[in-house]
């Protein structure tokens, strides 16, 4: 499981506790994660991300995960929208 899954994990285990449905609380972060990650796997996989641009979405997408999973979704989306600005992706 990769760190912004960790993350996500987490933020719907604090979401349950809390009496929220975890669907509610990762929604907004969480499915802009999701999309942007699918789309960098399968440029990784097809050949069109290198080991160290994938290292580096990685690393953005982990730190988006912590703020989305600490409740600032704001910061998460503007690390997110940062990221695929940065690395050319428009997802």
């Amino acid at each position: 499981m990769r760190a912004w899954q960790r993350a996500c994990a987490a933020l719907a285990a604090l979401a349950g506790a809390s009496g929220l449905h975890p669907a509610m609380a990762q929604s907004v972060c969480t499915a802009r994660l999701d999309r942007y990650q699918a789309v960098v796997n399968a440029d990784h996989r097809t050949g069109n991300v290198n080991e160290s641009v994938y290292a580096e979405i990685e690393h953005e997408l982990s730190r988006a995960a912590a703020a989305c999973a600490a409740g600032r979704d704001g910061e998460a989306l503007s690390l997110i929208r940062q990221s695929e600005v940065r690395h050319g992706y428009h997802t």
